[in-house]
């Protein structure tokens, strides 16, 4: 019984740290000038900030209208690059060290992780998505977007030809 138990806590525990897999994000789109509403498909991952190449395959699928875009996102990181903590984490180390003449000499370390604050308002980063179809003649959407740290936002596109679209996802 003892060994069934632990076996249950063991598999919770790695489970608890397995990472977790999520499905391509899903929104919509929707003509300003006509109604048309339509779908927006984002990679799982591909609307958080990273440096990333922008010759790599396509991650976002928009179809409105009859027609299929794919294009790629590039989303900019509003908190600062580099950070390897999740958003609205920190983590401070001092070093410290003092001595004078005729007493003991003395060496401080110190460090602080902050957690976020609940009541903060999200991160909320900018990007952008650039798509286009693949027969002819070649259409284009170029879109700004805002996103949060749940890859949740919204956002504006403009086709080639004029036309304004809102995106929500």
């Amino acid at each position: 019984m003892k060994h069934a138990a632990l076996t249950v806590l063991a598999a919770a525990l790695l489970a608890s740290c397995a990472p977790t897999v999520t499905g391509p994000r899903q929104g919509r789109i929707v003509n300003s000038v006509t109604g048309t509403e339509g779908t927006v498909t984002f990679v799982s991952g591909s609307l958080r900030p990273r440096v990333g190449d922008p010759f790599a395959p396509d991650n976002a699928t928009i179809t409105i209208g009859g027609q299929t875009y794919t294009g790629r996102t590039a989303i900019v990181d509003g908190s600062g690059a580099g950070n390897p903590l999740p958003a609205g984490w920190g983590l401070s180390v001092g070093f410290g060290a003092s001595s004078s003449a005729f007493t003991n000499g003395m060496v401080g370390i110190g460090t602080r992780l902050d957690s976020p604050d609940a009541h903060r308002p999200p991160v909320a980063r900018i990007g952008n998505l650039i798509a286009r179809t693949t027969g002819t003649p070649v259409l284009t959407l170029t879109c700004t977007l805002t996103v949060d740290e749940t890859e949740h936002g919204i956002g504006d596109c403009t086709g080639n030809d004029g036309t304004k679209y809102a995106m929500q996802f």
